[in-house]
């Protein structure tokens, strides 16, 4: 088998040091980069140099990128979004982008049920004041800061039910929530799962709306004033999808108004996060650090799944190509 020159640009988030890169390994010559500047291109092009296949998760790799890179023939991508390349261009060129089309479908979905269930418990909340020394000074046999919310016979609206959203509802489902859903393709999988409905219908009718759907242009922004307008009052949305399919300014109002009670999200519009992200001063507002898919496991199975990538295309028979 041909042995290739591999050069991983910004290893760091896929493997911290608790899983190996030995699945790549035997296939050549692997160079690990934790981190790789995102804005210095010349940087990039220097680090990838003659290798023929390069393996990113978020650095970009721009037109002027492949232009200084003339061995490069393949790049793999660490995750399922490759946005941050230029796949037209590298088509152009006879590059092939692969991805790893699925590999966090149940972490993702426990994780999104996981920031609804912080909200209607607060648990965090109260554990950190248990150990500030509250409930020992308390006259009270028990205490709580925030209503406690019960789900069963709630309705929750799930936009984009994909493999993802399946999972979610299935989650809910077990927790005797009534599940709708939106989404332009409809399977009969999802219909065993939720009930399908129109946009309008979803945002009227849910008390929790998830966004599951993927970033396109007709979802860019899904969740901005006029649409939070139709919601119920004392709406919870939950994004742990893209950031970009919220309007952060509107959503924000929404939270200082009370109209949205609580929202959580995994994920903001330019990551890593800004400091005048209006989400940061939003009311009633969680925010995690963009890690629904980090556990061992899913990432394990990105390691895997690459180096699977990375066997077919050496033997001529390249799948999970999106160009």
């Amino acid at each position: 088998m041909e042995k290739h020159k591999i050069v991983v640009l910004d290893g760091y988030c896929e493997n911290p040091g608790d899983i190996s890169w030995g699945p790549l390994e035997e296939y050549g010559e692997v160079t690990v980069y934790d981190r790789t500047s995102y804005e210095e291109s010349s940087l990039i092009a220097e680090r990838i140099g003659d290798a023929d296949v390069v393996v990113m998760n978020k650095t970009p790799i721009s037109k002027e990128t492949m232009d200084k890179c003339p061995n490069l023939k393949a790049v793999l991508v660490l995750a399922t979004g490759y946005n941050v390349v230029d796949v037209a261009y590298a088509r152009e060129r006879g590059i092939d982008v692969i991805n790893v089309p699925t590999y966090g479908t149940q972490i993702v979905g426990q994780y999104a049920v996981s920031l609804l269930l912080e909200i209607c418990s607060h648990i965090g909340h109260h554990s950190n004041e248990v150990k500030a020394g509250r409930w020992e000074l308390n006259e009270d046999w028990c205490f709580w800061d925030f209503p406690m919310i019960e789900l069963a016979g709630k309705t929750a609206g799930i936009i984009g039910l994909g493999r993802i959203g399946q999972t979610t509802a299935k989650i809910l489902g077990a927790m005797d929530v009534n599940v709708l859903a939106y989404d332009a393709f409809q399977s009969d999988a999802g219909k065993a799962l939720a009930t399908y409905v129109e946009l309008d219908e979803l945002l009227a009718k849910s008390d929790v709306i998830f966004l599951h759907c993927p970033l396109f242009p007709e979802t860019e922004g899904i969740i901005n004033k006029d649409n939070i307008a139709k919601m119920k009052d004392g709406v919870i949305i939950i994004n742990n999808s893209r950031g970009q399919l919220v309007v952060e300014q509107d959503l924000a109002d929404a939270l200082k108004s009370g109209k949205v009670y609580a929202a959580a999200v995994d994920v903001v519009s330019t990551e890593p996060i800004l400091p005048d992200n209006p989400l940061l001063a939003a009311d009633n507002c969680i925010i995690t650090p963009h890690i629904s898919w980090a556990a061992k496991e899913a990432r394990q199975r990105i390691m895997d799944i690459t180096a699977d990538n990375l066997k077919a295309w050496s033997e001529g028979s390249p799948v999970n190509v999106v160009n």
